[in-house]
């Protein structure tokens, strides 16, 4: 069976990251992995300069029918947990609990966590991660190392905090979603770029799938049948971004599985930026269509030019295919 390994995030990845893209792990083995959940979840993993040191800050969002909830975890990065709180946003007799804030004490210093989701937008695909109206902040030694949200005046304003000397950084976020052809996620490839949208189509009639970024289709594969698992370079805002799918379990289903749903797995990872990566475009794009239907490189370009500073990141999507 067709496998591929998954590039290292770096000489100094965190736990998790370092997990999901060991290179000793295929696509195959963290499809297997993952378990159909009766939820939507979003989960991103930071680092922040908390209480003195860099530490791992993860944020989980998760919906399903009857709930909503934020849940908060802040742990070294040789994994030892230090704190977790979770939120419920949407039950009627808690409504206070979409404002507020919690405090706690790490290695003798003392960390508080602020959030107001009272007018939160979610973006109506169905993820539990809101798009606007709202912050959640991270407060250590008088500063907001980590601000998530657009609000920022106002978690300012309330925190009475000044911003931090070191930013927190994204370094991988993971999504769940469910559907039967179309789905969505969105994530930020170079943080001095804006927050694009990511779109996943399975047309079962051909079959065939596209991949598009704000509406632009990167990857489109055709004879998915033969082409279930594969990987491509594409350029998203002049940001190199190399993508992985399987999506073997859409079409063959998986033996193991007890529920109704069929998950597919899609990695983005930016690459390094340099002259191999320039050689490797321009070589593809005097090389031509390789044949299949489907182009060995795809181009996404912003009126923007040049390449910004990219962290380590990479964004997962387990998209689990309704009957």
């Amino acid at each position: 069976m067709l496998s591929f390994r998954i590039p290292s995030l770096g000489s100094n990845p965190t736990a998790f990251a370092a997990k999901i893209t060991d290179t000793t792990k295929t696509v195959a083995q963290l499809k297997s992995a993952a378990t159909p959940t009766p939820h939507s979840t979003v989960t991103c993993g930071y680092q922040a300069h908390v209480a003195g040191f860099f530490r791992n800050v993860t944020v989980l969002w998760s919906k399903n029918l009857m709930n909503h909830s934020l849940t908060v975890m802040i742990s070294s990065l040789d994994k030892d947990m230090n704190y977790s709180c979770k939120i419920d946003l949407v039950k009627p007799w808690q409504f206070w609990s979409k404002r507020g804030s919690k405090s706690f004490e790490i290695e003798g210093t003392f960390v508080e966590v602020f959030w107001d989701l009272r007018a939160a937008k979610l973006s109506g695909n169905g993820s539990p991660e809101p798009v606007s109206e709202y912050y959640v902040a991270v407060v250590s030694d008088e500063e907001i190392v980590l601000l998530l949200g657009d609000l920022k005046h106002k978690a300012y304003k309330r925190t009475k905090s000044r911003p931090a000397l070191v930013e927190g950084f994204i370094y991988f976020k993971k999504e769940s979603v469910f559907g039967k052809k179309t789905f969505s996620t969105r994530a930020r490839f170079d943080e001095q770029r804006k927050e694009h949208e990511v779109v996943v189509v399975m047309d079962e009639k051909d079959p065939e799938m596209r991949i598009s970024v704000d509406g632009v289709v990167v990857v489109h594969v055709k004879n998915l049948q033969w082409k279930f698992r594969g990987n491509q370079m594409v350029l998203v805002d002049k940001t190199p971004v190399m993508v992985y799918y399987d999506v073997h379990d859409w079409l063959f289903g998986s033996s193991e599985s007890t529920t109704s749903s069929r998950s597919g797995l899609f990695l983005f990872k930016p690459v390094v930026v340099g002259a191999m990566v320039d050689e490797f475009f321009r070589d593809a794009e005097e090389g031509g269509d390789s044949g299949g239907g489907s182009s060995p490189l795809s181009r996404y370009n912003s009126a923007s030019s040049g390449y910004g500073t990219l962290h380590e990141f990479c964004l997962v999507l387990y998209a689990w295919k309704l009957e």
